[in-house]
């Protein structure tokens, strides 16, 4: 069975197109200037495909790190 729907890949094509043409930004609100890496258009593809409610696999959940302090 597939991970990804077809229209997800759609979205995905889509913003890679959009990265092409230097119209793709990043950050809230495209705030952050134009997408250059192609990993990133892809993750903004899957986003936009997970908003739309389409087949595409959840995000794998932060790990969070934490230093220990060592005490002297």
């Amino acid at each position: 069975m597939a991970k990804y729907s077809r229209s997800a890949g759609k979205d995905v094509e889509r913003a890679m197109d959009r990265r092409k043409k230097g119209k793709l930004k990043r950050g809230r609100g495209g705030k952050g200037g134009t997408v250059k890496s192609r990993k990133q258009a892809i993750a903004i593809g899957l986003s936009e495909a997970r908003k739309k409610g389409k087949k595409v696999p959840k995000l794998k959940a932060k790990r969070k790190t934490r230093r220990k302090l060592k005490k002297k």
